[in-house]
């Protein structure tokens, strides 16, 4: 027991910063947010930020768990002092009507989630405030802009005024528009302080009239609304299925970032931007970014004004893309460089000495207020699979991280980008240029138009690839831009929303393409006269910024120089090796290119279905007896063994693990009348016959089923083809000087027995064949483990198996008894309620299926410590799977072609991460 005058500590849940000084800093990211320890980290550095203060991660969790009112009680006191903390430092005083300090109130998880969660700027207006910023600033325009903008977006936030359909415009923006029309002009800016005080007006009409609340004028109501919406949208869709996408777990919460008002749209001396210390496209070492004058940071992301650029050389370049002239270039969309030089000059200074502090490409966001500079954000930028690989290496070169540093520096899952096809150059010589936008991420995509996000999501589980167009995204088409292969907008820059969130989902994106008018209701899309409708194929070449009609060719990509040293970089720390499933020469050289160790597992029955080769397996299958399947199994002989011939002169020396005849008989059968039929006029028998034999084959569960080695047991001859195919293989290119060592795999062992049956008939038919050919390989005999018993009696079965490779599919499925072909109608609703972190047949269940898998690895080693020990199933290509297969002391993964490179690096990082 306590003793009595012990004190209850308690829970600190506000940091603050400013002039110089914070209570936090980078190190504090769980905490206080990846927003918020960069704020406190900059403010260390001496780099000039408005001052504020963080509500911590912690806050975010107990909002969750007890309700607003319980946290607002226990961080009032904070939330009082953080406040006057803020009027200390800007002489300004929260609600007063000659002075009123004005704040923004933004969300900021671990890791950067753009776009995802809510922000209220302008905070702290009402009726009296708006008329003493108004006298402070001498802006009386800029003033009631400023309110405009708060009450749009408190009402839209906190208060939950959104379109009543996705077809319709934004409530407040139809206001706006009326207005303009009103007065006859052109854009926002353009609106006289009369406009914009009958539009506050207005606003708050249309938020009593549809929420049935008042807005509230009091400050500390609209300071405890704005921080109870942000700790809300953490849990709001588009939160949820980012997190979903990048692997966010749900229990990390954001923090709540509450700063001082700088502005931007105080006058033509004021502007605001977002900036990257290197080009988040392709990598390359340029400060680039884009700003607006007199405008506040929603104004750049929205795309509602053509942005200009930062530098002279990112605005020339931009020119050119743009085809616009220099003069014209000059004269309209100058860059930052050329109108604020001095301004330019500091930017550029703190761009570079952030860069250097975190040794990692930064993302920043900026406002200049009347010739003054403030940094609002630092982060490390999103950015391609291409450029990421580039900025690590050339990082690396520039002394700025070492090699282990590079080689963490980049996402497995990121790699995917470089290893899949682009445009055929000549295809697209002859493509039709419809229209050209700026080059927002690169890639290829070709796909058929639609208009909506959820038109994409309900498309796509169709199996139809889909262009998403719109206007400009908003983080609530996430849902369409995660499985459209490409998004086309017609407003925005390289800093956009689209631009940003596709960088960071590897998407391609061509954003800002003016030409193209989207009408949603029509569902049409109209370039220079030509309409496209829902449907219509297009292609966007994201590296490019063209837009094509129809649909394009595709090639493969040429890896850079880049790659291959990162791939070098991960050959070097890594201990696991990684092999490649492949079932052709043509995969298996793919693989090859990609840097894979061998084969690691070689379906057989994949060999099967291909032309003329599928009769004699019927005819193996549907055979009255033993002569007959033998009959059909010498045809099929003769196929197999070119078939490991072409397999073993690919990858010459190294190893290839075939796996016997695994699936169930009836997949290979015709269940349609006129296959039937066709089978039984090749085998001259009845139709009746066929049938008889069909339905005879029938099971109620065949993936529980005749299959596996049971086939091999019940029928030896199928296992003596398949045996007597491999090592006669071996031996012809034994010939030609290629050394193979084949690993002959016996699937679905459930106990010792079966696996003996097996092996003894494979060294019998091997020896027969050495005595015929007067001539011996070197094979070896393992066993697939994907049965729960194997796996647990894998000491009983490693004395007599040269390796085990751990078939993850099959084991996954009967472990947790989810069928991989039915799961798909629940797996979703339990990764939504949280029931399952991830899906486990694309990432291991660590602690079920892993833990079969730790206990055969140390009872199989147990029985044979020379044991070979490798996962063939579709884990092998997951980095997080792959990390685990490293730690459980696994020799090698195998994966598909396209994966092995991700697998590479994530062995590689297992060992880093793992030897820290």
């Amino acid at each position: 027991m306590a003793p009595k005058d012990a004190k209850t500590v308690k829970t600190k849940y506000i940091y603050t910063f400013g002039d110089g000084n914070a209570e936090g800093n980078a190190q504090m990211k769980n905490l206080l947010g990846g927003k918020g320890a960069n704020l406190c980290e900059m403010n260390r550095l001496g780099v000039p930020v408005p001052p504020g203060f963080v509500i911590t991660t912690e806050a975010c969790t107990r909002y969750t768990e007890k309700g607003r009112e319980d946290l607002m009680e226990a961080i009032r006191e904070e939330m009082e002092q953080g406040i006057a903390h803020l009027e200390q430092i800007m002489g300004t005083r929260f609600g007063d009507r000659e002075n009123p300090l004005l704040i923004s109130v933004r969300s900021g998880a671990r890791v950067s989630m753009p776009g995802m969660m809510d922000t209220v700027l302008n905070l702290g207006l009402n009726d009296d405030a708006v008329e003493g910023l108004s006298q402070r600033s001498g802006e009386s325009r800029f003033a009631w802009d400023a309110y405009r903008r708060f009450v749009q977006m408190y009402g839209d936030v906190v208060m939950g005024l959104k379109p009543e359909s996705k077809e319709d415009e934004d409530p407040f923006e139809v206001l706006i528009d009326e207005m303009k029309k009103k007065r006859g002009v052109a854009n926002d800016n353009q609106l006289t302080t009369s406009d914009l005080k009958k539009l506050v007006l207005q606003f708050k009409e249309l938020i009593l009239q549809r929420t049935g609340e008042e807005f509230p004028t009091d400050p500390w109501e609209q300071l405890q609304g704005a921080v109870s919406a942000v700790f809300e949208s953490w849990n709001n869709e588009r939160a949820q299925v980012y997190r979903s996408l990048n692997g966010i777990p749900e229990h990390w919460g954001t923090a709540v970032n509450v700063q001082a008002m700088v502005y931007g749209n105080l006058n033509d001396n004021s502007a605001t931007g977002v900036a990257f210390t290197r080009d988040a496209g392709t990598g390359e070492d340029l400060f680039n970014g884009e700003f607006l004058v007199n405008a506040q940071g929603e104004d750049v992301v929205a795309g509602i004004r053509t942005p200009q650029q930062i530098t002279l050389e990112g605005s020339r370049r931009w020119a050119e893309l743009a085809k616009i002239t220099e003069e014209v270039r000059r004269e309209k969309y100058p860059s930052l460089e050329e109108i604020m030089p001095e301004v330019y000059r500091e930017l550029a200074a703190i761009e570079t000495r952030l860069e250097n502090h975190y040794a990692d490409m930064q993302d920043l966001e900026f406002t200049i207020q009347d010739g003054k500079l403030w940094i609002l954000q630092t982060r490390n930028g999103k950015r391609t699979g291409a450029a990421m690989v580039k900025i690590a290496v050339d990082m690396l070169n520039q002394g700025m991280i070492d090699e282990k540093t590079a080689v963490l520096r980049v996402d497995p899952h990121r790699l995917d980008e470089l290893l899949h096809p682009v445009f055929d150059p000549t295809a697209i010589k002859s493509a039709n240029v419809i229209a050209k936008g700026l080059p927002a991420s690169p890639g290829a995509a070709t796909g058929q138009v639609v208009f909506f996000a959820d038109d994409a999501e309900s498309w796509a589980e169709n199996n139809k690839p889909t262009i998403l167009v719109r206007m400009e995204t908003s983080p609530e088409d996430l849902r369409g831009m995660s499985v459209a292969k490409g998004i086309l907008t017609a407003r925005g820059g390289m800093t956009s929303h689209a631009a940003v969130v596709a960088r960071g989902m590897g998407k391609c994106c061509v954003s800002g393409a003016g030409a193209i008018h989207v009408d949603y209701r029509a569902r049409t899309m109209t370039v220079d006269g030509q309409t496209f409708r829902e449907g219509d194929w297009i292609s966007l070449n994201g590296s490019t910024g063209e837009v094509y009609e129809g649909r394009i060719i595709t090639q493969e990509p040429a890896l850079s120089g880049d790659f291959g040293k990162l791939m070098k970089l991960a050959d070097k720390y890594t201990r696991l090796e990684v092999r490649t499933n492949a079932d052709t020469p043509e995969d298996a050289a793919t693989a090859l290119r990609f840097g894979a160790r061998g084969i690691g597992l070689c379906r057989t029955e994949h060999m099967f279905f291909e032309g003329e080769r599928i009769i004699p397996m019927r005819e193996m299958i549907l055979a009255a007896d033993e002569t007959g399947r033998r009959t059909a199994l010498d045809k099929l002989l003769v196929f197999q063994r070119e078939d490991f011939r072409g397999l073993f002169e690919t990858m010459h020396d190294l190893p290839v693990t075939i796996r016997l005849l695994d699936p169930p008989l009836h997949e290979f059968i015709p269940h349609d009348e006129a296959g039937q039929r066709e089978i039984a006029d090749d085998m001259g028998v009845s139709l009746e016959v066929i049938k008889d034999k069909i339905e005879e084959l029938k099971e109620a569960n065949p993936m529980m089923g005749h299959r596996g080695c049971r086939l091999g047991i019940t029928y030896p001859e199928i296992t003596e083809m398949q045996v007597r195919a491999i090592i006669e293989a071996a031996l012809d290119v034994k010939m030609k000087g290629i050394r193979v060592i084949p690993e002959i795999m016996v699937p679905l062992v459930s106990k010792v027995k079966e696996f003996e049956a097996q092996k003894n008939l494979i060294e019998a038919t091997a020896e027969t064949i050495f005595a015929e050919r007067n001539e011996r390989v070197e094979y070896q005999i393992g066993t697939m483990v994907e049965t729960p018993r194997a796996a647990m009696l894998a000491d009983y079965i490693s004395p007599n198996a040269h390796f085990f490779s751990f078939g993850t599919n099959d084991l996954t499925q009967m472990t947790f008894g989810y069928s991989r072909d039915d799961a798909s109608k629940f797996l979703p609703i339990y990764l939504k309620q949280g029931l399952l972190d991830h899906d486990p047949f694309e990432e291991i269940d660590q602690y079920g299926v892993g833990g079969l898998v730790q206990i055969a690895v140390e009872r199989g080693r147990k029985g044979n410590p020379n044991l070979s020990l490798g996962l063939c199933g579709e884990h092998g290509g997951n980095p997080a799977s792959v990390d685990f297969c490293h730690r459980v002391g696994l020799d090698y993964v195998s994966c598909s072609p396209y994966r092995v490179p991700i697998a590479r690096l994530a062995a590689a990082q297992a060992s880093l991460k793992n030897e820290k």
